[in-house]
């Protein structure tokens, strides 16, 4: 007990415990201010940036088939913005300055007003410098037109989220300055003495890369605090049911930077809605989440007894707890962290597992992707997996690694242009290649292939209604997602947002195939404004649709989308501090009269 205050703040408790859901907002004329919030995480004051007073703020609660009106108030004294994160709307209500409006300015009010065209779990958030992290986001919860199909006895909103008390400039500042500043993990002697990470060997062949496979978060529990619905771990916020009910879980990863390991210990969890969509239940352990995603999960509790719900950061520097009991004051035993992965090969883009097993393939094999769909195959609109990343003029690179040469000779840095096309800009942006991507979708995530139970892949999720739009892709479009982690720069091909002078242009109606290459060691949620995408994981005309993709390091996705919303779209990844240093393009969809 003397030593508590000394602990992490996921391993204290306030058994009292915190009960209540988040203010609610509801009808056609919706009042939001933005304004100064002081507020208290585990039990430290600190500034920050709420709506209508609170962080996160108010839930959002609407019906499909309304209209809604939402008179944002902006009380500060800069410019600000909401955007309404997933939602299908006219370009100019969907809240990005620079792109669909001109923001909001400094102590003026905005009407955003547009038909709700939807249904499930969404969220909202500034897009205004870094005033996200100080708190600047929101849960929306649309209700369908007719009857719920998954019905529940209850429902708990959980959102999640990262706080720290260094201001959001600050943090940006020490990346800058330092790609590894927040990272107080790295492989000690202690470590290799034990047994634990890599081997003498394999360190100094990453040194010689100048790489860090403990680098797996930029901003990390050193100074980050993980929130549930606003609250620290000390405040055990509490989720009520009754033993035997069904519950519905409402999961939107709020936060700025973090990727989350969601388990709840004691019970399983029903997948049964990916960013606000419905999927065929999937049961699970344990699902991840990445920055900017929502998962809608079933519980059933049956004993009369408490249950840890638990996000652990994907660096296990940290987690958010909360409880899930029959009544408040309840507290349950909270698993201690688990040990932080390491980057691999494969998160170099370099599985040379996957050459030295794969085996000769024939012809036909090496000629279509297996995760195209079965009609996609038949027309001829597939390619093999990762064609286009590694073309011929690169198969020198490739063979000399996979012979046993080391991934160190590849002239130490990874930046060998000759595995990449010639739309990637040879830009200090470029800091690694990967020479040998992998779609990833099958996989579930670093740190949890070993964690004993089932954890949820992308290619689990299989949607429940057959997609609008089965047509083939009309192209392909491939972009590469670069960064140099040593100066802190991330873009797409290469050039940061400041630097591109073109959006990327699509005509309305095509059908596009997009494939993500990642060639940095980081994961990236990418987010596509305005639209749905179906992810290529070979599920047909019942592919999960998506608005936000997580793409693994090293890893490859691929998705198909209709450009059917006319109009200047924001596409970017969502780690915010990502997305500040250049990782963001614009989309621009025209009308097909337009373009003829």
């Amino acid at each position: 007990m003397a030593l508590a205050a000394w602990m992490p703040g996921w391993a204290q408790t306030n058994h009292s415990g915190l009960v209540g859901a988040l203010p609610a907002v509801t009808g056609e004329d919706i009042r939001l201010t933005i304004g100064h919030v002081m507020r208290t995480i585990d039990g430290r004051p600190s500034h920050g940036i709420g709506i209508n007073g609170t962080v996160p703020g108010p839930l959002i609660r609407l019906r499909e088939g309304q209209t809604v009106r939402l008179h944002v108030d902006n009380q500060l004294d800069e410019d600000s913005s909401i955007h309404w994160h997933g939602l299908i709307l006219p370009f100019h209500m969907d809240g990005v300055p620079g792109v669909s409006f001109p923001g909001i300015a400094a102590r003026s009010t905005f009407t955003y007003e547009f038909p709700v065209r939807q249904a499930g779990t969404y969220w909202y958030h500034s897009h205004s410098g870094l005033q996200e992290q100080m708190g600047h986001y929101g849960p929306i919860v649309i209700d369908p037109a007719g009857t719920d199909p998954l019905a529940s006895d209850r429902e708990h909103v959980i959102v999640l989220s990262d706080h720290s008390p260094m201001h959001p400039h600050m943090i940006f500042e020490k990346l800058k300055q330092m790609g590894g500043y927040f990272n107080f993990q790295k492989q000690t002697l202690v470590d290799q003495l034990q047994g634990r990470g890599q081997s003498a060997a394999q360190r100094a062949e990453w040194g010689a890369m100048r790489m860090d496979p403990t680098d797996v978060a930029d901003v990390t529990g050193s100074t980050y605090t993980y929130l549930v619905n606003g609250h620290g771990p000390k405040d055990n916020w509490t989720a009520l049911f009754r033993p035997g009910e069904r519950v519905r879980l409402r999961f939107v990863n709020a936060s700025a930077m973090t990727t989350f390991n969601v388990r709840m210990p004691g019970l399983k969890i029903t997948i049964v809605q990916s960013d606000g969509l419905p999927v065929r239940p999937v049961t699970v352990d344990e699902f991840q989440i990445a920055v900017a995603e929502t998962y809608d999960a079933i519980v059933e509790p049956a004993d009369d007894r408490a249950y840890p719900l638990i996000a652990e950061s994907v660096d296990r520097s940290g987690m958010a707890v909360a409880t899930l009991a029959p009544r408040a004051g309840m507290a349950a035993q909270v698993p201690p962290l688990r040990q932080r992965p390491l980057a691999t090969m494969k998160d170099m883009g370099m599985d040379m597992g996957a050459m030295d097993h794969a085996g000769p393939a024939t012809a036909a094999e090496s000629a279509i992707d297996p995760a195209c769909p079965p009609e996609h195959a038949q027309m001829g609109h597939c390619t093999p997996a990762g064609a286009g990343v590694v073309p011929a003029a690169g198969a020198a690179a490739v063979d000399h690694a996979a012979m046993g040469h080391g991934a160190a000779s590849m002239d130490h840095s990874m930046r060998d242009f000759s595995v990449v096309p010639d739309s990637v800009a040879k830009t200090p942006t470029v800091q690694t290649i990967s020479p040998m991507p992998t779609d990833r979708t099958g996989e579930p995530g670093q740190g949890l292939a070993d964690v004993g139970h089932r954890v949820l892949v992308y290619r689990d999720l299989i949607a429940v209604a057959r997609n609008p739009d089965v047509r083939a892709p009309d192209r392909t479009l491939e972009i590469h997602l670069t960064g140099n982690m040593e100066r802190y720069m991330w873009a797409f091909d290469g050039r940061k947002f400041s630097e591109i002078t073109e959006p990327i242009p699509f005509i309305e109606g095509e059908r596009v195939r997009v494939k993500l290459v990642n060639d940095t060691m980081m994961g990236h949620p990418i987010h596509l404004h305005g639209h749905f995408f179906e992810l290529v994981t070979g599920h047909g005309d019942h592919s999960p649709r998506k608005h936000t993709v997580n793409v693994q390091p090293g890893g490859v996705v691929t998705f198909d989308f209709t450009a059917d919303a006319v109009g200047d779209w924001a596409f970017h990844c969502h780690m915010l501090y990502h997305m500040h240093a250049g990782m963001m393009q614009v989309v621009s969809v025209r009308p097909r009269e337009q373009a003829a």
